[in-house]
């Protein structure tokens, strides 16, 4: 099994916080990762999954139910299910409060945002901490294989983090597993979530993002495309980014003086469904695909938001002169890194990533690219593989 970084990450918040919130898309692990905490908590946990009949019975009183169980880690899996629990858990949490440390803590699953999950914003305000599971990483799969972290890199690039993608050896078999979960996510889970929308139309914008990958969001061109209104385009975005399945990454904004581009840029979130959506099976398809540049930097994007945990704010720059870096993360007011991402083994930087690294005064200026040798570049930019950029910027959130 593989081991997933956030584990410790849970069990640390678990310790802190009155509730945490385990939030990302179907299949992406929760479930495992919870189950874990569950056996580890022994007795002293219950584990609930709203979508199995049984379980959603003893929630027939969940006041009830709470109450017995009040000194016990409670887990609800899949707790989209149940909406109108997140009323009731306030109370709860804050009964669970004045028992003095005797009180249990709640580990609550959910394959969405929290906005998306139907509860108030306010509801759980300041009682529980929200956690993202994202796709398996880079650092988690090299750690689980003894092979060429170039090999494990191009299967994770192609296959995605989904676990049940990923593990499959068989390249057709990843590739039909990820085209039932396209279908039943937009045949099933989007209905679930009570959203009002045709499967087909948000399958065709899903599929057009993925075409598009990276580049400036117009709603327009859209909406002339699919022969809906502006609104409705940007409803598919809004339901897609809630879903966990698009990122759209926003243009870092402060009055410079110069001519910024305002538009943000929306890409596929996980590499393997974007090439499923693009039905690219092989990594000779991928290779010779448009879409391979712009795929490549998503990926590298994704690795490093995770390595953020949060704790840095992601950008992308870009000026109508030109000047321009793929990602700025912000780490505090003043401290950002600029970073450029390249898929070559031998990259060369344009004149544009420095005039905005100069725009930006960043703090430092860094390049990925697809070797595994660190190097120095002209104009104090630092070239680094993907692997040790992610532990660098672990480091760097965690002083």
């Amino acid at each position: 099994m593989i081991r997933r970084e956030t584990l410790k990450l849970v069990r640390r918040r678990l310790a802190q916080f009155d509730s945490v919130a385990l939030l990302g898309p179907r299949q992406v692990g929760k479930t495992t990762l919870a189950r874990e905490i569950a056996s580890e908590a022994g007795s002293e946990a219950k584990y609930l999954d709203l979508e199995s009949p049984s379980d959603r019975r003893k929630l027939d009183d969940p006041e009830a139910y709470f109450s017995a169980y009040a000194d016990k880690l409670i887990i609800l899996d899949e707790i989209q299910r149940a909406p109108e629990i997140f009323q009731i858990l306030r109370g709860q949490i804050d009964s669970r409060r004045r028992m003095k440390g005797e009180g249990g803590k709640f580990l609550i699953l959910g394959s969405a945002s929290m906005e998306l999950l139907r509860q108030s914003s306010e509801s759980l305000a300041g009682r529980i901490s929200l956690i993202e599971l994202a796709p398996l990483n880079l650092r988690e799969v090299a750690e689980h294989n003894d092979g060429k972290i170039e090999e494990i890199t191009d299967t994770l690039w192609l296959k995605g983090g989904f676990p049940e993608s990923y593990l499959r050896g068989d390249q057709t078999e990843s590739l039909q597993w990820r085209h039932d979960f396209i279908q039943t996510y937009l045949e099933r889970d989007v209905p679930q979530f009570g959203l009002q929308m045709a499967a087909d139309r948000l399958g065709l914008f899903w599929r057009m993002i993925a075409n598009d990958q990276g580049e400036l969001f117009n709603a327009q061109r859209y909406a002339r495309s699919m022969g809906v209104t502006g609104h409705t385009v940007a409803r598919y975005l809004d339901v897609l980014e809630k879903l966990l399945l698009v990122r759209t990454l926003q243009p870092w904004s402060v009055n410079t003086g110069k001519r910024l581009v305002k538009s943000p840029r929306p890409f596929v979130r996980d590499s393997g469904l974007l090439h499923a959506l693009l039905n690219l099976k092989t990594m000779d398809d991928l290779r010779g695909h448009a879409v391979s540049g712009k795929s490549w930097e998503a990926f590298v994007i994704e690795a490093l938001i995770g390595a953020t945990n949060n704790k840095a704010r992601p950008y992308f720059y870009r000026t109508g002169a030109g000047a321009e870096v793929d990602l700025v993360l912000e780490f505090a007011p003043g401290k950002l890194w600029a970073i450029e991402i390249k898929l070559s083994s031998a990259p060369k930087l344009d004149r544009g990533f420095h005039i905005a690294a100069n725009d930006l005064n960043a703090e430092r200026r860094l390049l990925v690219h697809r070797g595994q040798e660190a190097f120095p570049m002209s104009g104090g930019v630092e070239a680094m593989p993907l692997i040790e950029l992610m532990d660098q910027i672990s480091k760097t959130v965690r002083v």
